[in-house]
């Protein structure tokens, strides 16, 4: 395994994280056991989970991770933990505030929450899972503030921001002579470039690590995303467009022509951007994370990087290049 430092700060992850989305809902505990077991076998030391994972269960996927970690062997040491906090909780005390949104009230109780059932008592990476366009950056970054000096949480994060709300966040911490986001975990792959115009090239400039939700495309750049007959993937794949079909049949001819698996090299080629710093990867089982682990060595050809910008053109590169002239 590879490491890099997240961000600007000083602490060191693994080029894959570890994604529990599915655990407790397409993958059982036994098996969500064995993965986590595993990720630590291949050196994969960050973990990534949110509050609301586990189906209609909210808070179930943290709830696995804490029984994980309670059966010792220094399992919460090694382990680089992420969680996120923003949407309505179902099983919550019914009330106005416990609808979605951030704020220094929802970041305590949420915070709180997922301690208890993480089973510890800090998480290196606290993210807000969602914009709040209502949100107060001064009370957010006070209740951060306080939650760290609390040693609760070692680093601020976001998900699914905007460029410009990676900016005022940066401006705000600024002030506040606050360390402020290290992080922004955003939706980027082959079929999905649109990052490329701002919000990467904002991450680059403010020095954040980038984690890269869906690499994959929910499995349409995974294997036989085609021909499957059920499941999420089958269901993706039925709406595609004539034209978008084809790029998946040329993809695949393509990562068939290089002796790679469609799926190792859709995460190749997200590592390949320096501004990213890990891949978020989802296993259902122990073989998918083992398979995964190929794409961290995996250097694709200048040619081959050529035929996937022909095959899933971007927007031409950082803004305002990429159109102004």
């Amino acid at each position: 395994m590879k490491y890099t430092q997240l961000g600007k700060t000083g602490m060191r992850v693994s080029r894959l994280v570890l994604g529990t989305m599915n655990f407790g809902t397409r993958t059982d505990e036994a098996t969500s056991d064995a993965i986590m077991d595993r990720a630590l076998e291949l050196g994969i030391n960050f973990f990534d989970t949110a509050n609301q994972y586990g189906g209609s269960h909210h808070g179930l996927t943290e709830e696995i991770i804490g029984r994980w970690f309670a059966q010792g062997n220094q399992r919460r040491e090694k382990v680089v933990l992420a969680t996120k906090f923003y949407n309505e909780m179902a099983n919550a005390v019914d009330g106005p505030n416990d609808a979605a949104g951030v704020s220094a009230y929802k970041l305590y109780r949420s915070l709180d929450a997922s301690l208890a059932r993480l089973q510890t008592d800090h998480v290196e990476l606290y993210q807000m899972h969602h914009i709040d366009h209502t949100a107060n950056w001064d009370e957010l970054f006070q209740a951060y503030e306080t939650v760290m000096a609390q040693g609760k949480v070692y680093y601020a994060g976001s998900s699914n921001f905007g460029a410009r709300h990676l900016a005022f966040a940066a401006a705000a911490a600024e002030k506040r002579h606050f360390l402020g986001l290290v992080s922004e975990q955003h939706l980027y792959n082959l079929t999905q470039r649109l990052p490329e115009l701002e919000l990467l090239p904002t991450a680059r400039d403010l020095n954040m690590g980038v984690l890269v939700w869906s690499p994959l495309a929910s499995g349409l750049l995974a294997e036989n995303a085609l021909t499957v007959k059920t499941g999420r993937r089958a269901q993706k794949a039925a709406k595609l467009s004539n034209a978008q079909r084809r790029q998946i049949e040329a993809y695949e001819a393509l990562c068939q022509s290089i002796g790679e698996s469609p799926s190792t090299v859709a995460l190749a080629w997200v590592l390949h951007n320096p501004a990213i710093t890990a891949p978020i990867v989802g296993p259902s089982s122990v073989q998918q994370l083992d398979e995964a682990v190929h794409a961290v060595e995996l250097e694709l050809s200048p040619a081959t990087l050529a035929k996937l910008d022909q095959i899933f053109p971007g927007p031409g590169g950082a803004a305002p290049e990429a159109y102004a002239w």
